[in-house]
Parts: C-alpha cells; structure tokens; sequence
C-alpha cells in the first residue's frame, strides 16, 4: 500500500513539475537559509579560535587594576608592577615556561621619506616564548641588549612592506619619534587577531629601553605569564594571586587591585558570542520553513479540488478512506523531502561560495544537516495531514457528481 501511493505521488509530481517546484520553494530556500548560516557561524567561530590560539599558548596575562569587560587597557587607580614581581613569580611559582613584561605604546615610526603608525611593545626574549613567535630573519635580543637598554628592535612583516617594500630591513635604523632603532631581526607573520587588528603592525624593543626613551619610568602595567601545561592553569592562577596580594600587601577583605585573565576565559566568551549569533541567525531563518509549510498545505489543498472526482472514483469502487489518507500525505511528504534535499545542496554552495569569500574555514555541519532534513520532512507530514483528511473524508457519490 505505501509504494503504490508512493507511486502515485511520484507520478502527479512529475505531472505537475513546476507547480511542484514552486511548492517546495519555501522549504528549499528555508533549509539553505539555514544550512547556510550555520557553515557561515561555524567558520566564523572556527577562526576566532584559530585567532586566539595565535595570542599564545597557556597563557595568562596578569593586568593592573580591577578586572574590566573590553579592549585591555591601563588603570592609573592602582600601583604597577616592577621587575622584581616578574623574577617572584619566576622563582616562587610552579609550572612555569617563560615570563616577560608587556608594556606597549602606540607610535609614528619613520624610515627615509616613509612613516606609518604601529605598536611599539617593550619586553625580553621570554616574550617570543609565550607567544609562540619565530623569527623570519634575523635574532632576538642579547643578554647585553635587555641589560642596558640598547635601541635594538624586531619588527612584524607589517612594518617591513610599508618602509621597506621587498628589501630586507636588517640592520637598517628606523625612527622612533626621535629615537633611533636598529633593526635586528623580523618576526614571522600571523595576521590578524580576533578582535580584528593586524598583529603584523608590532615593534618589539627591550624592556629597559621602553622604559628609559620611550615611557620615562620602570612601571609594568602587564606581564605576560606562560604555562607549561594547560592541565596547570589553574593552580598556577591561584598561586600568582595569593603571591600578588602578599607583594602588594591586600588584607582579607580588600578587593585585589589586579586581574588575571586565562586565553580559555577569552575563547570560551568570543566562541559563545558567535554561536549564540549563528543559531539566532539559523532560527531566523527557519522561519521560511514554516511560510514553505503554508505553501505545500494550499497547493495540496487545491490538488484535492482538482482531484475530487478522481478520489470519488477511487472511494466508490472500494478504496479505503486510510488508503486516500496515505496517498496525499504521501505525496505532501515526498514534496518536502524533495524540497530539503535540494535546499541541503543549495544551502552548501551558498555557505562554501560565502566563507571562502570572507576567508573563513569550510565546515560540514552534519548534525545541522539531519535537522533540517528532519524538520523538512516533518513538515510535509503537519501540513500535508489536513488536505490528506480532508480528501479522506470526501463523501463518494458527492464527489462523483463534482464538476
């Protein structure tokens, strides 16, 4: 019984083929809608954490002042940290790989008739560790160099294609305001950060050095702290904030006046934000899929009006009202399925065609694609049951007699 009806709605679609395209339209533009924004949400999310990765590996940033929702910034209300709070937390705390002060200030840097604006970071070697950066060229800072505040400096590719074009920079002296810089070494490229800045756009000069020409104080306002597993993050971020209150002389009670922020903490926010966006996005778009709905319903309606005396005849020479029942719901379904089927294709071309213009990673959702083949499908069922009754519950001799 069901593949006889599945033949007969095989055959009334094939009948009917534009006015069949037409009706599964709403389902195919529904499903692709949908496919297609969740492909562009998991790109998307895929690469802030690509991004975020490239921030550094197990690392914690130990910030001035009361923690603060935003881009990071400088809180003048509380004490900076020095030198010496960098070699405690070398010396009294476990699991550490590499720790270096991050103190950065943005410049107007000039090279011969060229200038460009970037950031200027003063820091040591362990910087390169904690950030997982290799050099292109070049070499990092000697023991000489960090001691006295030499005006040595390593740049991002950036900075090389606006002063230099394809010319090496080593060992060319670039200014600093009106400081001048030798140029020592060229770090790898990493592109843009999460947050949408060129990471490329960085000068890396000595801590003293920043600290002497540049900012005229020994302050700290962050350091940059890297775990040797990930497995110790947390212990490692309890210990440094019972060291920091004991250096900074906290009393029980008294609110800290420093933070410490963990790259998971950051990825778990920016990954949430985007799938939180996506699946808004998605359920938007799953809207059409019940406007599809609607459309199956009123055509299936308008197949039982053109059919009555067909299902008349049918009923009068023996056909069961559950036989005509299985026919159109069939035939609604078959409908829907269709519809998803060419929806799924449609909406992947749409998402590969879109994150590859956006250069964002090309992700198979394949849970999002069962769903919406699902609810496709579940829809010819809902909407099709109605006109699939009603032609059930035609009375014979009265649709015989239907002109």
């Amino acid at each position: 019984m069901l593949t006889n009806a599945l033949l007969i709605a095989l055959k009334e679609i094939r009948r009917n083929l534009l006015r069949s395209f037409l009706t599964i339209l709403g389902i195919v533009i529904g499903v692709a809608s949908v496919i297609a924004m969740v492909m562009i949400g998991d790109g998307t999310t895929a690469n802030v954490k690509q991004s975020i990765s490239k921030l550094g590996t197990n690392m914690l940033t130990l910030r001035v002042g009361q923690e603060r929702r935003g881009a990071p910034r400088d809180d003048n209300s509380a004490k900076p940290f020095t030198q010496d709070d960098i070699v405690a937390i070398k010396n009294d705390i476990q699991n550490i790989k590499a720790v270096a002060a991050e103190n950065s200030t943005k410049m107007n840097i000039v090279y011969g008739n060229k200038s460009t604006s970037s950031s200027v970071i003063g820091t040591s070697n362990d910087y390169f560790i904690i950030k997982d950066w290799e050099l292109l060229e070049g070499r990092t800072f000697e023991e000489s160099e960090l001691n006295s505040g030499k005006s040595s400096c390593i740049v991002g590719t950036t900075i090389v294609k606006q002063l230099f074009d394809a010319e090496s920079p080593i060992g060319a002296n670039i200014r600093l305001k009106n400081i001048s810089c030798n140029i020592i070494g060229v770090l790898k490229s990493k592109g843009a950060a999460a947050f949408g800045n060129d990471q490329d756009e960085i000068i890396i000069v000595p801590l003293k050095m920043y600290q002497n020409k540049i900012k005229g104080n020994k302050d700290i306002s962050s350091i940059l702290i890297s775990i040797t597993e990930g497995k110790y993050i947390e212990g490692a971020k309890t210990d440094i904030t019972l060291l920091m209150q004991e250096r900074r002389a906290i009393k029980v009670g008294e609110s800290d006046n420093f933070h410490i922020r963990d790259m998971e903490d950051l990825l778990s926010t920016m990954t949430s934000t985007t799938k939180m966006l996506t699946y808004l996005l998605g359920s938007i778009a799953a809207i059409s899929l019940l406007v599809g709905g609607i459309g199956i319903m009123n055509i299936m309606l308008v197949s039982v009006t053109e059919r009555t005396r067909e299902i008349g005849t049918r009923l009068a020479i023996g056909a069961m009202e559950s036989e005509v029942l299985l026919q159109f719901l069939v035939e609604a379904v078959v409908l829907s399925m269709f519809g998803g089927i060419i929806g799924i294709v449609f909406g992947m071309c749409i998402g590969y065609i879109v994150v590859n213009s956006m250069d964002l990673l090309f992700i198979i959702n394949n849970q999002i694609i069962m769903i919406s083949f699902f609810f496709s499908t579940l829809i010819g069922v809902v909407f099709g049951y109605f006109p699939a009754r009603k032609a059930a519950r035609l009375n014979p001799i009265e649709a015989l007699r239907y002109e």
